[in-house]
């Protein structure tokens, strides 16, 4: 008699085992370091499309679809006109190219800071129709009723603080936050606040040092910093800034490439081949077979 073996790591959605088993936000929420704590700092990128999120998917705790969107795969800019169906077709699409990282999906300008029904409105067809696991916005104090709303009710949130890109109308520039001191007791309280809501983890976008390392002291949740310091419990940056896709980005991001340059290269010689008639060669063409 033959004995049968039951993989209880698979579901009837998903009847053969993933490579791994995806990161929680239970897990990422857990990944707090401090004193005494010997943790890996939290790597996260973001990803509009199946393709990136394949690449990244094994090298990111988190994998962020960010409405920054809009400005890399749009061309708008700023983050503003980014809509929901916008969010929700490309999460859905990077959960797809994903196994292991804990993805998350930006709430965007206008789908959520109307009342905390509008946000749970927003953030449940976000996870329902992309398969995320959690959902961020922007705000401190003046969204954290909002986020615990959505904590209680089955929606992990991610916090983001800081320079708010969302609210460009209102802060007209993007520079650093915090230069002085109501700026940065300012930022402190948002933060606070934003944990004390009950989001699970903290983005810190674009504040002076001493002030994300402060809060990054004072939180019990994990930081994400971006422009913001080393001490934060982990990173984040948009993956076409750091590939160098693009020529002009912040100051915070670092190149660790450079595909601009080796995409244009590609496309001249591509240009050329075809031009001088050298391009598609017998390999790649079909003919019939003798």
């Amino acid at each position: 008699m033959s004995k049968i073996t039951i993989d209880t790591n698979t579901s009837r959605a998903h009847p053969n085992p993933a490579p791994g088993k995806r990161m929680t936000v239970p897990k990422i929420r857990s990944m707090k370091r401090g004193e005494g704590i010997a943790m890996e700092p939290l790597v996260m990128l973001t990803a509009y499309t199946t393709r990136m999120a394949q690449l990244i998917d094994r090298h990111c705790d988190m994998i962020l679809v960010g409405d920054s969107l809009g400005n890399v795969i749009y061309g708008l800019d700023s983050t503003v006109p980014v809509t929901l169906d916008m969010m929700i077709a490309h999460g859905a699409a990077v959960v797809r190219g994903s196994w292991h990282a804990q993805v998350t999906v930006d709430m965007p300008f206008g789908s959520y800071e109307q009342s905390p029904e509008q946000a749970f409105a927003s953030a449940s067809r976000i996870l329902k129709e992309t398969g995320a696991s959690a959902v961020k916005l922007e705000g401190g104090e003046a969204m954290a009723e909002t986020i615990h709303f959505l904590n209680s009710r089955g929606v992990p949130v991610i916090g983001h603080v800081g320079l708010t890109p969302q609210a460009i109308n209102v802060l007209g520039s993007y520079r650093a936050r915090g230069r002085d001191d109501a700026e940065a007791d300012k930022v402190m309280k948002d933060a606070k606040a934003v944990a004390d809501a009950g989001a699970f983890c903290l983005v810190i976008e674009g504040v002076m040092e001493d002030i994300a390392t402060d809060i990054t002291r004072s939180v019990p949740i994990p930081t994400i910093g971006i422009g913001a310091s080393a001490e934060c419990d982990g990173q984040v940056l948009v993956t076409e800034d750091m590939l160098g896709l693009f020529e002009r980005v912040p100051r915070f991001v670092k190149k660790y490439h450079d595909l601009a340059d080796q995409i244009s290269a590609a496309v001249e010689e591509y240009a050329n081949e075809v031009r001088s008639n050298s391009f598609p060669r017998e390999e790649q063409m079909y003919r019939p077979k003798t």
